[in-house]
């Protein structure tokens, strides 16, 4: 517990100097002012977040927090459970979809084991194991409060260690069959929302799968009552390990000042957790896609946070990390580098600010 209150308390609002000079510096280059609108308003975040006006994303790196949920049991996923273990081994080896656009973007993949059932004999694979997978949450709580901490200060303890190796930005991934559950139990534990607006069909059920689906997480807040005025009550009732160590990240991220870009529902339900934790969380997340799973929406709305992409993903992994980690640069590499007003010994005093509009 020491760590999370320790990391808690270090998380402080933004840099708004820094913010202010990236506008600044927009405002100068040779176009209409506010007309690269995201690309600008993202640069300006980070610059926040980081306190530099220009900064360089040399060493990325997606974590994949790897675990099983125990409520796999009541068919809640027409996926079978050993595919969350097969997943993860299948991680160092480029094979899943994660780790080939990571190939593809030079972004590295990091593979953490919090609690996938059975033995997993590799050592590219963190070995931070709970426990054999976490309890079936329609009949208890899925893990106790104290392995709720365990998990979010290994994702914490994760995350410092890449920062403290150079890496400059990290998104969050994970792997673990039934975890739309799990994730639609802790927004819905927290925001108080009705399971059937927000929870999806994953990986794909039918009608009737989905109809259990839906009764089996309502059955588990139902049976557990999570209290929404305390996310590590809630993770460790109806979430799941891989959710707590996203979280960790995240609160990692906030305290070391480094942007953090999250995927999808599962994602965005631990981001969530994280900044309900500390408010100032949210100022150093970036959504990287409005996922397919309907409660997602939900929650980057109540966070306030736009997405860069919406490609109608479902896929998980931090697949969308990738993509979105190229936009980033994109948008940097603009800043650092358009000419300007000055450049061609023009003033731009004449020109309409897009972003008043």
């Amino acid at each position: 517990m020491n760590l999370l209150k320790e990391t808690i308390s270090k998380i402080t609002k933004p840099d708004e100097k820094a913010r202010e000079e990236a506008r600044k510096k927009w405002d100068g280059l040779l176009k209409p002012i506010g007309s690269l609108g995201v690309l600008e308003e993202i640069t300006m975040k980070i610059s926040a977040m980081t306190g530099k006006v220009i900064n360089h994303f040399d060493k990325k790196a997606i974590v994949v927090m790897c675990s099983d949920n125990g409520a796999v049991e009541e068919g809640i996923s027409a996926a079978p459970q050993i595919f969350t273990k097969i997943l993860a081994e299948s991680m160092p080896k480029g094979l899943t979809g994660v780790a080939t656009l990571g190939k593809f973007t030079n972004t590295d993949i990091i593979t953490v084991n919090l609690g996938i059932k059975g033995h997993i004999d590799n050592p590219e694979v963190i070995d931070k194991k709970i426990a054999d997978g976490t309890k079936n949450f329609t009949k208890g709580p899925a893990m106790t409060y104290e392995e709720a901490i365990k998990a979010i200060e290994t994702g914490i303890e994760v995350a410092d260690q890449l920062y403290a190796k150079g890496y400059d930005i990290l998104g969050t991934g994970e792997v673990g069959i039934g975890n739309t559950s799990t994730a639609a139990a802790v927004v819905s534990g927290l925001l108080g929302l009705e399971v059937d607006t927000i929870c999806g069909k994953g990986a794909g059920l039918t009608e009737e799968q989905f109809i259990h689906k839906k009764e089996m997480i309502k059955k588990a807040i139902s049976i557990n009552k999570p209290n929404k005025d305390d996310p590590l009550d809630v993770i460790s009732k109806v979430g799941g390990f891989d959710i707590a160590g996203m979280s960790g990240l995240c609160l990692s991220a906030a305290k070391n000042k480094k942007p953090i870009v999250i995927d999808g529902f599962i994602s965005s339900a631990a981001a969530l957790c994280a900044s309900y934790l500390n408010p100032y969380v949210k100022e150093y997340i970036i959504p990287s896609h409005l996922s397919a799973e309907p409660g997602a929406r939900y929650v980057l709305d109540v966070l306030g946070l736009k997405p860069l992409l919406t490609l109608e993903m479902r896929l998980g992994e931090g697949s969308g990390c990738p993509l979105a980690f190229q936009i980033l640069e994109a948008a940097e590499y603009v800043l650092e580098n358009m000419g300007t007003f000055d450049d061609v010994s023009m003033s731009s005093s004449s020109l309409i600010d897009i972003r008043e509009k």
